[in-house]
């Protein structure tokens, strides 16, 4: 064959090489964490002040490996046009003794050519970048890094012929803005997941977290109805007797009973301490203040108002000014981390507890949104409730203990309530069978 032919191929692998190394390039840089690129450089690791680089202009890089895919993509297209010219090519052509044989010369190099890029320059680097990511971005960097520098005036020509273009439509620049959306976060850390990065738990974490801005005080506070609460009024024995049932760390203090007129919290550890010394509890109370949030305050917001007042607990009003609950830094934090218990707490149960296979115990404060997402339920007319209980009581005002609410494929028994206030709802699901 013709010496040229020879030489047309070295420079195609040529080609197919510098390929196969923008492509892996690509690939392999936007995979590796920032926090791995810092933890190489203060080990001391060959090549990672070059990943630095690269990584601290992501943008310009990545142009730079698509510029050399588009350039080699250019001049395999220009050899195969060559290659299927050469009289040696052509002979064996001539041999379909067809009017066609040019363009069926043509044709058949460049599917060749095509196959042969698709492979060895696309999917084989794809693959290797991504199951070597980061050994292939450090080895490959100092490269790179010298592409780019080589590169440069062509990309700034490029760039600013693009600006130009762009100028007249109100486009001012090319930078893209970095960062996530929410969405494409919970999609990451759901990938992380399913590829055993990170375990349940810390999906979970990261799951409530979000969820965490979306929640408001009437949310997670404790009802009105539930609170257990100190009137300043009370003598030695009354006091002991309510410590010694809840067994709670703070109770707020009211006057005459009336939740309505609450005047601070006390701390029982202090009470406890100032009582060895004054021998009589309704002597050592030390009463604090608190702050009184609006049923509607993000729980956000409430945590900051907590922390900034160094309490670890706040009052829940409506928007008549009257007590509607209470909420504790327990509760908040409980909305990150999942139920918090201490050896006080034998008595509580899971919000949604099941019994069998068919059905669940539901504590009235579940929320109509979190049922929804663990069951195949959707709660009609339900806009302005946000509980299970509520939402119970809205379906039939006159409900009872024992009384039924039935959807096509649930059923909503009522178990316990109290003042008028469902506590606990058995939920069914009907067997279809």
């Amino acid at each position: 064959m013709d010496s040229i032919f020879y030489l047309y191929i070295t420079t195609a692998s040529i080609l197919l090489f510098f390929t196969a190394f923008f492509v892996g390039a690509e690939f392999s840089i936007i995979r590796v964490r920032l926090s791995r690129i810092e933890q190489a450089l203060s080990e001391g690791r060959k090549n990672a002040v070059w990943m630095e680089k690269i990584s601290n202009n992501l943008d310009y890089y990545l142009s730079v490996s698509r510029f050399g895919i588009a350039v080699t993509a250019i001049g395999l297209g220009w050899l195969s046009k060559n290659i299927a010219e050469l009289p040696s090519v052509q002979a064996v052509a001539d041999r379909a003794e067809s009017n066609a044989a040019g363009p069926i010369a043509y044709i058949s190099v460049l599917v060749l050519v095509f196959f042969i890029r698709a492979i060895i320059g696309e999917l084989a680097p794809k693959a290797l970048a991504a199951q070597y990511a980061e050994r292939a971005a450090f080895r490959l960097a100092p490269a790179l890094s010298l592409a780019g520098s080589l590169f440069a005036p062509v990309l700034w020509l490029l760039n600013a012929s693009a600006r130009l273009l762009l100028r007249p439509l109100g486009i001012r620049t090319l930078q893209p803005a970095y960062g996530h959306s929410e969405e494409d976060l919970k999609h990451l850390m759901h990938e992380s997941y399913q590829s055993g990065e990170i375990n349940h738990n810390e999906l979970a974490y990261m799951q409530n977290i979000f969820s965490f801005d979306e929640r408001l005080a009437k949310d997670i506070m404790l009802p009105r109805t539930q609170m257990i609460t100190i009137s300043i009024e009370m003598d030695h024995d009354e006091l002991m007797e309510i410590i010694e049932e809840h067994q709670y760390t703070r109770y707020p203090i009211t006057e005459d009973g009336d939740k309505d007129a609450i005047i601070g919290f006390i701390n029982i550890k202090e009470l406890l301490t100032s009582y060895t010394t004054a021998g009589d509890l309704s002597k050592s109370l030390t009463v604090h203040d608190l702050p009184f949030v609006h049923d509607q305050a993000p729980i956000q917001d409430v945590l900051l108002r907590m922390q900034s007042q160094h309490v670890h607990m706040a009052i829940v009003v409506d928007e008549y000014g009257g007590t509607a609950g209470v909420i504790t830094m327990e509760d908040i934090l409980e909305e990150i981390v999942g139920e918090i218990r201490d050896e006080f707490d034998h008595d509580e149960t899971d919000d949604i507890k099941r019994l069998d296979h068919h059905n669940f115990l539901v504590n009235g404060r579940v929320l109509l949104s979190e049922l929804e997402a663990r069951f195949p339920i959707e709660f009609e007319e339900s806009e302005d409730i946000d509980t299970i209980g509520g939402w119970v009581q809205m379906m039939d005002t006159d409900i009872a203990e024992g009384g039924v609410i039935d959807l096509s494929d649930f059923r909503f028994i009522v178990r316990e309530m109290e003042n008028h206030q469902i506590i606990t709802v058995q939920l069914n699901k009907k067997n279809k069978s």
